[in-house]
């Protein structure tokens, strides 16, 4: 909408942040997503063939989502209408639908972008079907989250996902020289502060151009930053972690893999950086005790009690003397020897639960407290194992109508090995016993 300011065309000689003034104005000037818009790559492809269609970009912030969806518009001569979901409701889809049709009309497209569009609801994604399916809109929606658990599968399954990198810090350093041509001088920072401010920025563009904006704001001629400086002249960005988010599954999923995994130096990574970025500790002390008991097991039976006393022990020292016991445990899991044996074991005992349904145990081991369950035959030929030499009477606790299964098979690893010797000892007697 024009006003006093824009009809005098003062509104070009107001003042604009400089991430404004360095957006791309062609898809080839966009930086960190080659894989995207490099010759020969998909949305590269789509253009060239003259068939732009839905689509969804999934990816951190600032890495270029609204450029690229204005820049797709502008090369497939599309009218670009933007909306954001946080901010819009089912009256605004309407409106953007009717100008769209109207448009139609007249022979034009009209791509319209959808920022943070996971924010719909149900309904309001289900707005775009019929308007997507009969052309009068070329969908392109932005998220930060994960579309396969936040978009529908009906709007998914008509719109291609096209995930952005994180920018790389080849790519945020392409960023600052740029802006130091468009202001026409070097940024006063030294290598290490430069450095510094790339890894401040953390992946983010916008952040990393909104930050050189505040060190071009210093006075000319000043001498070079030094990085606890910097520090001091911008407060230090959080790293991108919400706990409410993808990122909080992936840093544990990370965590646990790196343990199982026995990489000590990338467990204690990703257990400080949930720290760093305010992960509840419960959740933490959580994911490790999991791991404890499925990973490491009974290669290590101690395990599992460290990990509770861990836990205990961070309670009680709260933070920061607690994170001295995460560190322990961490260490202590990721160098321990490592067998998923019991915890496959008793997945193979439930499925075999499920299919064997509610037989009865056999009459042996189950107790005969009234005489009618004595003449019944309950508890008959139980031994008990405590007044038998050896302390095994090699009997057979399976239902008598089920064969013998065989679930738990321990490893040659730490401690499972000494109970692989057991059960083998055992199953030979119980053998002898049956004469089998």
């Amino acid at each position: 909408m024009s006003d006093l300011f824009g009809a005098a065309g003062l509104e070009k000689e107001a003042p604009r942040p400089l991430a404004d003034r360095l957006r791309p104005k062609t898809l080839a000037e966009v930086v960190g997503q080659d894989h995207l818009l490099a010759k020969g790559a998909p949305l590269r492809r789509m253009l060239d063939a003259g068939r732009l269609s839905s689509l969804v970009l999934w990816g951190p912030p600032g890495v270029g989502k609204t450029t690229i969806a204005r820049l797709l518009a502008k090369d497939a001569k599309l009218e670009f209408e933007q909306i954001s979901a946080i901010f819009s409701g089912v009256a605004d889809l309407r409106k953007v639908f009717e100008r769209a049709k109207a448009r139609r009309s007249e022979g034009k497209g009209t791509l319209l972008f959808v920022d943070e569009i996971h924010r719909f609801n149900k309904a309001q994604q289900d707005s775009f079907l019929p308007n997507v399916e009969a052309g009068v809109i070329t969908l392109v929606g932005a998220t930060t989250e994960n579309p396969s658990f936040e978009l529908n599968a009906a709007l998914l399954s008509r719109a291609q996902v096209f995930t952005l990198n994180r920018l790389d810090d080849a790519a945020l350093e392409l960023l600052l020289k740029r802006a130091e041509k468009e202001e026409g001088r070097d940024l006063p920072l030294t290598d290490k502060a430069r450095e510094l401010m790339r890894n401040m920025a953390d992946g983010d563009g916008r952040f990393m151009l909104n930050l050189a904006e505040e060190i071009f704001a210093e006075p000319e001629g000043r001498k070079p930053i030094e990085p606890k400086e910097l520090g001091e002249i911008v407060q230090r960005r959080a790293p991108v972690y919400d706990k409410s988010d993808e990122s909080h599954y992936n840093l544990a999923s990370a965590l646990q893999k790196s343990i199982r995994g026995s990489d000590v130096d990338a467990a204690l990574y990703w257990a400080a950086r949930m720290v760093v970025g305010g992960e509840d500790p419960k959740f933490i002390f959580r994911r490790l005790i999991v791991v404890a008991s499925e990973d490491v097991g009974n290669a290590d039976p101690q395990a599992l009690p460290l990990a509770i006393a861990a836990k205990e022990a961070y309670e009680f020292l709260g933070q920061p003397e607690g994170e001295i016991a995460l560190g322990q445990l961490v260490t202590y899991l990721a160098t321990a020897p490592k067998s998923n044996r019991a915890y496959v074991a008793f997945h193979n005992a439930k499925a075999a639960a499920k299919e064997t349904g509610s037989l009865m145990p056999p009459m042996h081991a189950v107790n005969a407290p009234t005489k009618l369950m004595k003449e019944l035959g309950y508890h008959k030929g139980y031994e008990y194992d405590h007044d038998v030499d050896g302390g095994f009477a090699g009997l057979s606790y399976f239902p008598e109508a089920m064969p013998r299964q065989k679930f738990y098979e321990p490893t040659q690893y730490g401690f499972d090995k000494e109970i692989a010797k057991r059960l083998e000892y055992w199953d030979r007697k119980r053998r002898e016993k049956s004469g089998s």
